[in-house]
């Protein structure tokens, strides 16, 4: 019989409300309903396998049509369909999640992380783009009458008994004036690729299948050659390298979860984001995944899937809860136990990607204690002639000739092998190794590395006299007498200028600068987080600045009082300093190669 009446709901929400805002994303509306299509035909094939239902189940599926000039867009899947009675338990009651119950009612023969349909108001985002839903639907239950149910957006429905020869249910659309964008094919093929790609019913548009019902993150890794995973990474990131790697995860207890980690070559934490899909039993809900992804693993690629993890009604945020925490600590345990394995399977080919993923393992070891603690072994570091050494292979390499007479042991580093290489040579004179530490990170790294690491200092090749560096028993002795060194410091300070700057002569080896720059090693890390020529800049401009003594031009400085001698030959070693900083500019650098070129057509 006909029947009218309210909609029964079931939330603290009215229905408006519910309607209008219960999705950020107009496009879910497409989602759940060939969500709910799909939850059907799963569950009727549950019960053709407990031997409850006699028909066909090996060629169900979920059609989504589109009519354009009647305005409708319509799902249609050969499930299990519904009774009038369970459309009024199920659509008429807001919030009775069918999933819910019918796990209930089977949960002895039922696993429910088969099924999708978990959230319960899913069907009602129709109202998002509709301006009346309609329901025409026939039970798989022997001898049952389909029926029919409307509703026009209000809490107001109707339904009544109806003709339908096919068993399951067809969901049709009147779309409303604003939401006429869903009536192009592309629109809706753009959708159904984005969220729909991988359900495990066959979704059909346009007279094709446009989905991977096996993707392959639901296979067995044994099962899986290494084509199979770049062949999915390429169905994935259609336009990026090839991977240097990935793990296949795959975990049933304490939690559901499994996926893909691709590990991209030349990540760069700073530039990519959101490149790891989450999935819900193979229902795309969202490429946000900070709560469930550790944050330094953000920049890997690939999906994960779990019907554990908690979601809103609209499925595109994440609630923490102890599983999410669970599921992050998984994470990266794998992701470390898979470093370990490639280091000591293959340690030559682990130094090959080193530089590809040397950013994000900094970054875990800085952010996650746990995986400070698991990786901290298989850590490499690089010096100038690009030999690769752990942790402790490096202390050990140096301890000899790199330790202070204050028993610390020094690590020297450059930012930039190229623009530093006078520093390098003078501490290569002096048998000194130099790593190579230019990243983005690597300044958060020092800085961990040193709080970590008992009687260890780390400081830039560039940032003192080689003397200075590495503070020996012996010292590096003053060729100048007294007298010598105060003539020379006045002299620079009368020709440069003593404002903002304090001159100094040192004992330094002859064959540095004749001029350096003196920081601090905090001031360099401060330049550096500040990035930007203009802040190191503003602080040179009150640097400590030493005069090499030992230099051959000091004594030829000293050998002379004509000023038109004596001046071009301090401005030059001065701005041999500026030079070697990357700081000379203007007019100092096209009077310096002025006097160089001047030079040459002299000699």
């Amino acid at each position: 019989m006909n029947e009218k009446g309210t909609i029964s709901v079931h939330t603290e929400h009215i229905f408006p409300i519910i309607k209008k805002f219960l999705y950020s994303d107009q496009d879910i509306f497409l989602r759940e309903l060939v969500a709910n299509g799909v939850d059907a035909v799963q569950k009727l094939k549950k019960l053709a396998a407990m031997g409850l239902y006699e028909g066909v189940t090996d060629t169900l599926q979920v059609e989504v049509l589109l009519d354009a000039s009647a305005k409708t867009l319509t799902i249609k899947d050969h499930g299990l369909g519904m009774t009038a009675d369970e459309i009024k338990q199920y659509i008429n009651q807001i919030a009775f999640s069918g999933a819910a119950a019918f796990v209930e009612k089977y949960k002895e023969q039922v696993d429910q992380h088969q099924l999708i349909g978990f959230f319960g108001l899913g069907f009602y985002s129709a109202f998002m783009v509709a301006k009346k839903v309609e329901i025409v639907t026939k039970s798989y239950q022997p001898a049952a009458q389909a029926a029919h149910w409307s509703c026009d957006g209000t809490t107001h429905f109707e339904i009544h008994p109806t003709e339908k020869n096919e068993v399951g249910t067809e969901v049709i659309l009147h779309l409303s004036e604003e939401a006429e964008e869903f009536l192009k094919p592309e629109r809706i093929h753009a959708i159904l690729d984005k969220h729909c790609r991988f359900l495990p019913v066959e979704i059909v548009f346009d007279k094709k299948v446009i989905n991977n019902t096996m993707p392959l993150w639901i296979k067995r890794p044994a099962d899986l050659q290494p084509e199979d995973y770049l062949k999915f990474y390429k169905e994935l990131y259609p336009f990026a390298e090839d991977p240097l790697f990935w793990i296949h995860l795959s975990i049933d207890y304490p939690f559901t979860l499994t996926g893909i980690l691709y590990f991209p070559k030349a990540a760069n934490y700073f530039e990519q984001k959101e490149t790891i899909q989450l999935y819900a039993r193979q229902v795309f809900i969202t490429n946000d995944v900070k709560e469930v992804i550790p944050d330094f693993l953000r920049l890997l690629h690939g999906i994960i899937d779990s019907p554990d993890i908690p979601l809103n009604v609209s499925r595109s945020a994440l609630q923490a809860d102890s599983n999410v925490k669970k599921i992050n600590t998984y994470i990266a345990k794998k992701v470390a136990e898979k470093l370990e394995t490639l280091f000591e399977q293959d340690r030559k080919a682990y130094e090959a990607k080193w530089n590809d993923i040397a950013l994000f393992i900094k970054y875990g070891m800085i952010t996650d204690a746990k995986f400070d603690e698991r990786i901290r072994d298989v850590v490499l570091l690089q010096n100038t002639a690009g030999h690769y050494y752990t942790i402790a292979e490096y202390k050990d390499t140096i301890a000899k000739n790199q330790t202070d007479k204050h028993g610390n042991l020094i690590v020297l580093y450059t930012t930039d092998p190229k623009k530093q290489a006078t520093y390098l040579q003078a501490a290569q004179q002096k048998g000194y190794d130099v790593l190579v530490l230019n990243s983005q990170i690597d300044t958060n790294f020092i800085n961990f590395a040193e709080y970590k690491l008992d009687k260890v200092k780390f400081k830039g090749v560039d940032t003192d006299t080689i003397g200075n560096l590495i503070e020996k028993e012996e010292a590096i002795a003053h060729i100048l007498t007294e007298e010598e060194r105060e003539r020379l410091k006045s002299i620079y300070e009368t020709i440069i200028g003593a404002e903002q700057t304090t001159w100094n002569v040192a004992a330094m080896l002859p064959e540095e600068l004749p001029v350096a720059f003196i920081t601090s090693e905090h001031l360099k890390r401060m330049t550096q987080f500040a990035q930007g020529n203009e802040a190191k800049q503003q602080a040179f401009r009150s640097m400590h600045v030493a005069i090499n003594g030992n230099h051959p031009l000091a004594k030829k400085i000293l050998a002379t009082t004509d000023q038109a001698v004596q001046k071009p030959l301090v401005e030059q070693a001065y701005h041999l300093a500026l030079l070697a900083q990357g700081l000379l500019e203007g007019e100092p650098l096209a009077a310096f190669i002025k006097r160089y070129t001047d030079g040459l057509l002299d000699a």
